[in-house]
């Protein structure tokens, strides 16, 4: 039996609608590929707000991430297919590129857009940062 292509497709989710669509493709390429779809949240440590409390703030973040993950796996089981769900805190491209390091992924999904504006601007873009210093190939869904 030939090995697949994409053994392990990681799908970073940010809770909009343009992550939503990623996953619904990469739940699309894992049936035909058979491969194991990683759904990731990552809550961003580097932006600073002054209204609330940091650590309040960040369990804001953990707890929205948690409830996109779950929507995500959710969406995956009524695709069929399976899915492992992680959580992370840090600079959100660096934590897609080390967790695709080490589950070894063969391909990242994600949307061209997600953030606000405003978030985007002091951040960037992901995914624009994601196919400029990813070691595997990465799918932008538009």
């Amino acid at each position: 039996m030939r090995k697949s292509l994409y053994m392990n497709i990681l799908v970073p989710l940010d809770g909009s609608k343009y992550s939503e669509k990623a996953l619904l493709h990469a739940c699309d390429i894992a049936k035909n590929y058979k491969s194991r779809l990683i759904l990731l949240y990552v809550v961003e440590k580097s932006l600073t707000i002054n209204l609330l409390d940091k650590k309040e703030y960040l369990e804001i973040l953990r707890k929205f991430g948690n409830k996109v993950l779950i929507r995500g796996k959710d969406i995956a089981t009524q695709q069929g297919i399976d899915s492992k769900i992680i959580i992370k805190e840090g600079n959100i491209v660096n934590e897609i590129i080390k967790l695709a390091k080490n589950e070894k992924c063969n391909l990242v999904i994600v949307g061209n857009k997600g953030l606000g504006s405003t978030t985007r601007f002091f951040l960037g873009s992901v995914s624009n940062k994601l196919a400029n210093n990813s070691s595997c190939s990465i799918l932008i869904i538009k």
